[in-house]
């Protein structure tokens, strides 16, 4: 068995299909304990049994749908004229808008990609320096994934079966907070740059909000429908997608109907390859229930752990090395099962738990060597590696210290939550 696992480990180095790794584990966990391998493919179309999970593939054709119109324009628009005439403004809308953009997408890529070809071009003309730009421009990316409806919210939520309107309260005050630590470095850098302020232009205003009219109705859709109990989660996600179809496609008519295949085709294997996740490692979980896997992780842990302090910093670190090897949600449907009855040892709520997971994940978007980001603004921006590194390390400090702060104030998470 031990050899078999680290044969698993070196072709998962490799390069091997996730979904295999965790299949083939599964399997010969099932077959150790003498289980019939039938009952594994029973686990795996388990996952049409859990709740909220048309609301995955509907919010994500909803946010491709959003990225390959002229809406990422508009959001910058809007966003410019009711704060860009702030001190360092610009920079402040580019947060806003990455961080709106990123919660329907789910995608931090998209959103670099999206509005960085915006945004980026913008700021240079604004007189920020170049690398400010791309540190900027690279970390926003990563910012709105605990706003909802973000996508991995909802995994974090059907994984741990946790509420998911209670994580999508408990994440607004927590990326508030990141928001908010990210604008001042942005004053603190604008500080340096001699331009006239700008003043508020309601005529401007006025014209943005006019070409935005149609997206303006989606946060009301989405978190005033699930709040007020007239949606469910999984209705709010179907009422968003068929709204954004009709809007971009036949009322602003900018997609084309030709385009839908390939924009379904590119939403949905997104979508496939997280449900094919979810499902082998719903049978991959079940095995180390079964084999009380969790609970011998517990007393290891608790030869180390001398409390719940120490508990989170261990997991900091270890989601911080985690985010910078697997996607959010590869690591979400792993690494989520296993932590969960480990923290409840510790009297750590669930939710919390989540936002912290989440928030910690985040980070893992510009962790150098291999974060994600980093590599996709490199692409994006024709920049050397290294410098990218260089440029968003402020952004990466400010973020950890952000994280840090909603490990340790966990009523940050579980305030509005409390109302």
């Amino acid at each position: 068995m031990i050899v078999a696992s680290l044969l698993l480990v070196l072709l998962a180095v490799f390069g091997a299909p996730l979904f295999a790794i965790i299949a083939t584990s599964a399997m010969l966990g099932f077959d150790r304990e003498g289980t019939d391998l039938m009952n594994m493919s029973l686990e795996i179309l388990s996952i049409a049994d859990l709740p909220f999970l048309a609301a995955i593939p509907l919010f994500t054709f909803a946010g491709y749908l959003l990225s390959e119109s002229n809406a990422p324009k508009r959001l910058v628009r809007l966003t410019g004229a009711m704060l860009g005439w702030m001190p360092g403004g610009l920079a402040i809308v580019c947060l806003a808008a990455c961080a709106f953009f990123t919660a329907f997408t789910g995608a931090s890529g998209v959103t670099i990609i999206a509005l960085g070809a915006i945004l980026y071009p913008a700021l240079q003309q604004d007189g920020y320096p170049d690398k400010f730009n791309l540190g900027l421009v690279t970390s926003s990316g990563s910012l709105g994934l605990l706003f909802a409806p973000s996508l991995p919210l909802i995994l974090y939520g059907v994984v741990a079966e946790v509420s998911i309107d209670d994580l999508f309260l408990a994440g607004i005050l927590p990326g508030m907070l990141m928001l908010v630590m990210l604008a001042g470095w942005c004053l603190w850098v604008n500080r340096a740059i001699r331009r006239p302020l700008s003043s508020f232009s309601f005529a401007e205003f006025r014209g943005a909000v006019r070409e935005s009219i149609w997206e303006l109705p989606l946060p009301i859709v989405v978190l005033g429908g699930i709040y007020s109990g007239y949606f469910a989660v999984s209705e709010a996600a179907a009422v968003t997608a068929l709204y954004v179809l009709l809007v971009e496609v036949f009322i602003l008519r900018e997609i084309r109907l030709r385009e839908l295949p390939q924009i379904m085709r590119s939403s949905m294997v997104l979508v496939g390859g997280i449900l094919l996740i979810l499902g082998v490692s719903l049978a991959s979980t079940n095995y180390m229930i079964g084999a009380g896997i969790p609970q011998m992780l517990l007393e290891f842990v608790a030869g180390f752990v001398t409390g719940q302090t120490t508990f989170l910093l261990l997991l900091l670190v270890f989601l911080l090395v985690l985010g910078a090897i697997l996607d959010i949600f590869s690591a979400t449907v792993l690494v989520v099962p296993l932590i969960l009855p480990i923290a409840a040892g510790y009297d750590i709520n669930p939710v919390h738990l989540g936002i912290v997971f989440l928030a910690a994940m985040q980070l893992g978007y510009l962790t150098p060597p291999v974060g994600l980001n980093l590599f996709i603004a490199s692409y994006r921006f024709d920049k050397p590696i290294m410098h990218v590194y260089s440029a968003t390390f402020p952004f990466l400090l400010i973020l950890t210290m952000s994280v840090i702060l909603i490990t340790f104030w966990p009523q940050l998470s579980l305030w509005l939550l409390a109302e």
